[in-house]
């Protein structure tokens, strides 16, 4: 299965971040994807204002992605944000949009990044549920940056049948964070003897964007990895399209030789 990782960088508007996942899509569609995965904070980066914008999953900016996965008969997965627990206006979810090819699944970040400075459960109530789906014959877990850090997750969504973790994210930057993002990466990747595909936003310094306080605004360095830990195919800082063959064949194989999952003791 070919699949691309869209590694942009979104700003406050609504629509000219749409506008982004539609020319990305349409690029990973005729680039032969059949899934195009896009990072956290695609629906308005963060550094802006998030209470006022959250809509549910049939709301108007997800009914476009949905349109959009439609018109181009892929796969897309963005993360936006919906209302939170009390749906009351305080706070928020940070959620995964799984929409296109018949499928329809979303994930709310479970892990919320209080740390490095930045307090996100401020305005986000946290998921409590994994998430996984099944697309082409694979079966996919899905998580949110912060979570990359929890090895526990990814486990579960391979003890959930996962071949493949998605990463969605707007890694924080900051001395040997990008170094962090990827060693964590392929840490989670041999936790889990599973494919990780983690698609981070660009690095706004890399386009002369001053960073705003303490937001998690991004590093780029979305990358691939097998689940021996080996990084497959990566980008730089910028903003790009990322493109990759999935093989299952790959994840059976770590598995035959790499019992970790088999072999791990529960206390």
């Amino acid at each position: 299965m070919r699949i691309a990782l869209a590694q942009i960088i979104t700003g406050r508007d609504l629509a000219e971040n749409l506008a982004l996942v539609e020319d990305y899509s349409i690029r990973a569609k005729a680039g032969g994807a059949e899934l195009v995965v896009f990072p956290e904070a695609t629906m308005r980066a963060f550094g802006n204002s998030l209470l006022d914008i959250a809509e549910p999953l049939d709301g108007p900016w997800a009914t476009r992605v949905r349109a959009i996965a439609d018109e181009q008969e892929i796969l897309i997965i963005a993360g936006m944000f919906t209302p939170g627990a009390a749906d009351d206006g305080a706070k928020v979810r940070n959620t995964l949009l799984v929409t296109g090819r018949g499928i329809e699944a979303s994930y709310d970040k479970i892990h919320l990044f209080d740390a490095f400075g930045f307090a996100e459960s401020d305005t986000v109530d946290a998921g409590d549920e994994p998430v996984t789906f099944e697309f082409e014959g694979m079966t996919f877990g899905l998580t949110t940056c912060y979570d990359l850090r929890f090895p526990d997750l990814f486990t579960e969504n391979a003890d959930r049948g996962a071949d493949v973790n998605i990463v969605c994210a707007s890694w924080g930057s900051g001395p040997g964070k990008a170094e962090q993002w990827k060693l964590l990466a392929r840490a989670r990747a041999l936790d889990s003897t599973t494919l990780v595909l983690a698609c981070g936003q660009g690095d706004p310094a890399s386009q002369g964007i001053e960073p705003k306080g303490a937001a998690p605004t991004g590093v780029g360095h979305s990358v691939v990895v097998s689940p021996f830990g080996n990084v497959l195919a990566e980008l730089d800082a910028a903003p790009g399209l990322l493109f990759t063959e999935l093989d299952p064949g790959v994840v059976k194989d770590a598995r035959a030789k790499l019992p970790v999952l088999t072999n791990r003791h529960r206390f």
